[in-house]
């Protein structure tokens, strides 16, 4: 009998036969399609089991649905059916059926999962497989050049990820329960936050913050295999020596090293990618002959928090990095603290005291960075007379409750320290405000005066309390004897604010009183600059709030020395010169990269004195030593344009330097901003 002949391979028998014999499935494209052809048929068909066939006997294995025939139960035999052609058939178009319903609904899971988590499409995965599955045949030689493919396509989707992610508006819904203590309105709150409310009825994932990221990382591919490390953009051991010194020496400077938990670079690559940039590029700053690195840090680092700015997860050392950022980059510090606040909010930090004072272990950690964004936001909110974002709420009015719990160490005594003085200076900023014309009548001075008193009493709680550090010695407590001269010239150079012209016949006692204190601690600055080693030599490490503060009191003797020499205050103008003078050799000298603002702040002193000396503010009796030569007739009125830090800018640092209202006494008479010069 002829027999049909057929490719095995390319038709099988699907589940659409159900609904008719003439339906098959053609696998030779990948594509399923109804066909007009009748499945071949078998001449015979077998239907009896081994044992049966072979003494030709009836085998009775079909008839009731048994799957042993009555002889072989019988006797003890194994019943065993020999499958032929059309069974094999049969079962193996089952079987793809079956699998393809699978994979079907494996494909649907997996996308939307993918969709739900704003990672790219499930197609954009099929070549880095390709690539791994093709790697076992390629020479040991190649095997760099492949694992460097990979880091690049993996970094590549990554950063497609991030410039597609705000292009999609997730209107999705939550589908599972988060686990207790982190809702932002459950169904037992009565009293919620109205979005919280909005949130419980929608379900729309895209109205409440990001718990999940508090405490869990994610889930994704390993961050350390799409950082600029892995794409060869930096090298690994340049890396690690960078992070060396990152965690033995910058590091200290905040605060006994609270801002950076993490002992090893690989950790903080399997961390945050945002950190481990922000690390780097402070880093990177601070050592000299770095600036080429300095410069792909940096842009990758902005790259980073600005992908940021959109996504919905964060992490506590995405925070991390944003304040490390703030704390040494100055074009950018205003900006980075402020989104490191927002951040932190969704995150809830700001909740973290009460559950920490109520020994919640977990929220420890939380509470402890919120410290430190209020220390970071008030940096900047006094270097730039800006309102502050955080606010003195009872998390910070009784911050020295969180000293008391288990776990709290020197660092954090010197982290609230900075916490203690930034809020005497608050309430100074409150009670007189921004402006910088408004003048204090004599019967503020009284309220300077209990101010002062404040300021005095924080310095006597807080300096026998900081023990010195093993890396920069006793600048914790001779950092408490700076920041108490800072407060000071603040407070008591207000006592000069929206006075134009000063005469010794027009100022009283009492504003004289607190201005020739603003001059006493602004001379103690430099002085301490001078004369303590620890502080000297800490100047290449300190945040850029202390750079600010220590230009911010040389600038201030030199305008008061030529602004109002009339009223007789007490200045000496050749101690003024020569302080000055000191100042800009130490900061010339600091072995820093050539972006650290260490060294435009000696370009701008310079000019600055030069020019004084030029027009005869400043006394050269003793010579003009650090002076160079200037135009006399050039322009000196104030113009405050923003000048860019990085980059080839031209010679930047000299009064111009400072934002509007910085120099609250300075701005005033023929310095004075005009409308227009922005």
């Amino acid at each position: 009998m002829k027999r049909a002949h057929y490719d095995i391979s390319d038709r099988v028998p699907s589940p659409q036969m159900q609904d008719g014999p003439d339906h098959m499935i053609d696998t030779s494209n990948g594509a399923t399609r109804g066909v007009s052809k009748r499945l071949p048929k078998v001449s015979k068909k077998i239907q009896a089991c081994t044992e049966c066939q072979r003494r030709k006997i009836k085998c009775d294995l079909k008839e009731g649905g048994e799957t042993i025939c009555s002889r072989c139960r019988k006797r003890g035999f194994q019943c065993v059916v020999n499958k032929n052609l059309q069974s094999i058939l049969e079962d193996d178009g089952e079987w793809k059926a079956r699998m393809e319903y699978t994979s079907g609904q494996l494909r649907t899971a997996v996308s939307e999962i993918l969709s739900n988590l704003a990672l790219p499409a499930l197609e954009t995965f099929s070549s880095i497989v390709q690539d791994r599955s093709s790697q076992q045949s390629y020479s040991v030689s190649r095997q760099e050049d492949l694992h460097s493919g990979l880091r690049a396509s993996a970094r590549s989707q990554e950063q497609e990820r991030r410039t597609s992610q705000s292009a999609t508006m997730a209107m999705t819904r939550e589908n599972s329960q988060e686990r207790p203590g982190f809702e932002e309105a459950g169904n037992d709150i009565l009293i919620a936050a109205p979005m919280g409310s909005l949130y419980e009825v929608t379900k729309l994932r895209n109205l409440r913050s990001n718990p999940h990221s508090y405490f869990k990382q994610s889930t994704a591919a390993p961050l350390e295999d799409k950082d600029f490390i892995s794409s060869g953009e930096i090298g690994l051991d340049e890396a690690e020596e960078m992070f060396q010194i990152f965690e033995r020496s910058l590091n200290q400077y905040l605060w006994g090293g609270i801002v950076l938990l993490h002992k090893d670079l690989l950790s903080v690559r399997r961390s945050s990618s945002l950190l481990l940039a922000a690390i780097l590029t402070v880093t990177a700053l601070h050592i000299p002959g770095k600036t080429s690195t300095f410069d792909v840090c940096y842009a990758e680092f902005l790259d980073l928090v600005s992908a940021s700015m959109m996504d919905r997860y964060h992490t506590l050392d995405g925070i991390r990095g944003l304040c490390i950022g703030a704390f040494w980059l100055s074009d950018v510090s205003w900006k980075l603290s402020g989104h490191a606040v927002r951040i932190a909010t969704e995150l809830n930090l700001h909740r973290s005291y009460a559950r920490a004072i109520k020994g919640s272990q977990e929220h420890f950690e939380g509470a402890r960075l919120w410290y430190l964004l209020y220390v970071c936001d008030h940096h900047f909110s006094i270097a730039y007379g800006r309102p502050p974002v955080i606010q003195d709420d009872a998390s910070i009015v009784q911050h020295e409750k969180f000293l008391q719990l288990t776990g709290a160490t020197q660092a954090d005594f010197r982290l609230h320290s900075q916490v203690a003085i930034f809020i005497i200076l608050t309430q100074i900023y409150n009670a007189f405000g921004p402006e910088v014309e408004a003048k204090l009548e004599e019967n503020d001075l009284g309220r300077l005066r209990q101010w002062n008193i404040e300021i005095d009493r924080w310095r006597v709680r807080w300096e026998p309390q900081l023990a010195p550090n093993t890396h920069i010695s006793s600048y914790p407590s001779k950092g408490v004897n700076l920041h108490y001269h800072f407060a000071k010239l603040q407070l008591n150079s207000l006592s000069l604010r929206g006075f134009e012209q000063l005469s010794s016949q027009n100022i009283s006692a009492g504003r004289r009183e607190h201005a020739n204190l603003a001059i006493s601690c602004a001379m103690s600055i430099l002085q301490l600059v001078i004369d303590e080693p620890d502080i000297r030599d800490a100047l290449i490490g300190v945040p850029l709030y202390l750079h600010t503060m220590i230009t911010y009191a040389a600038v201030f003797l030199l305008k008061v020395q030529q602004q109002w020499k009339a009223a007789r205050l007490g200045t000496d103008s050749v101690l003024i010169r020569e302080s000055v003078e000191h100042i800009i050799t130490i900061f010339s000298k600091e072995g820093a990269s050539e972006r650290h603002l260490s060294y435009h702040i000696a370009r701008g002193l310079r000019r600055m004195l030069g020019r004084l000396a030029a027009l005869g503010y400043v006394d050269q009796s003793s010579g003009t030593n650090g002076i160079q030569d200037v135009n006399v007739s050039q322009d000196f009125s104030a113009n405050y344009v923003s000048l860019p830090l990085y980059g080839d800018s031209p010679e930047m640092f000299d009064e111009n330097f400072f934002p509007i209202g910085f120099f609250d006494v300075t701005n005033a008479g023929p310095w004075q901003w005009q409308p227009g010069t922005m």
